[in-house]
């Protein structure tokens, strides 16, 4: 992966039944903080400067997910632009932040 830039831009959060202390859930807990009673978060998106902990490389060149198969719901669900043919004002507006040129539609 080349992008990265969504995971150091905006808040991860989802249903803290995701975490791995709970019967079925697969998120490590010691990458997540808790929002509150019924949300967590990713590690290093919860504060400014924004960046998931579970992020390695550098954004635009060489990125991963270092638990891209135990990634929470929210990163399961976000779309790179034009996957699955559907654009994403919110990929788009990340890679620009990070001066990358918006994916484009082929």
């Amino acid at each position: 992966m080349r992008c990265g830039a969504c995971c150091a831009l905006y808040r991860v959060s989802f249903d803290c039944r995701e975490t791995d202390d709970i019967a079925g859930g697969v998120v490590p807990l010691h990458m997540t903080v808790k929002v509150n009673g019924t949300l967590s978060a990713m590690r290093g998106t919860e504060k400014r400067p924004i960046r998931c902990q579970a992020l390695s490389g550098q954004i635009g060149r060489m990125v991963g997910c270092v638990i891209y198969d135990r990634r929470p719901s929210a990163c399961r669900a976000f779309l790179m632009a034009w996957e699955n043919d559907r654009g994403n004002a919110n990929c788009d507006r990340a890679r620009a932040l990070y001066g990358l040129m918006p994916i484009s539609h082929f």
